[in-house]
């Protein structure tokens, strides 16, 4: 099965916004698999921070609520992450990861896409 792809990421600054993709069509959402995004800022392990499920609902961290949305194109099985309002501590490489639905641990992420956001 193909990993993830992840794209979108690049620099920006504080206060703006990027919209992250994922192409996850070797772990499609018809076959199970809920997805979701995962970043690891420089110095902190990799941190789950929205997810998504069968049933179009996400979670999200404490740190990125009320300013990242994450949804999914069930038909194509892409993934998306738009993030607003950026904050210089956002800066990370940031993973989609799939999991079986109905389990809690991601099994499969891509090589990730970097996001720097400066002061």
């Amino acid at each position: 099965q193909a990993p993830p792809v992840e794209s979108g990421g690049g620099s920006v600054q504080a206060g703006g916004s990027l919209r992250l993709s994922c192409s996850a069509s070797g772990y499609p959402s018809n076959w199970g698999y809920c997805h979701g995004w995962l970043r690891q800022r420089p110095g902190y392990e990799r941190e789950e921070i929205a997810d998504i499920d069968n049933r179009q609902r996400p979670t999200y961290a404490n740190s990125v609520k009320g300013r990242f949305t994450i949804s999914k194109d069930y038909a194509k099985n892409i993934v998306y992450l738009q993030m607003n309002n950026l904050k210089p501590e956002d800066t990370a490489l940031y993973y989609c990861g799939a999991r079986r639905c109905g389990e809690t641990t991601y099994t499969r992420w891509g090589q990730g896409t970097q996001v720097t956001v400066s002061p």
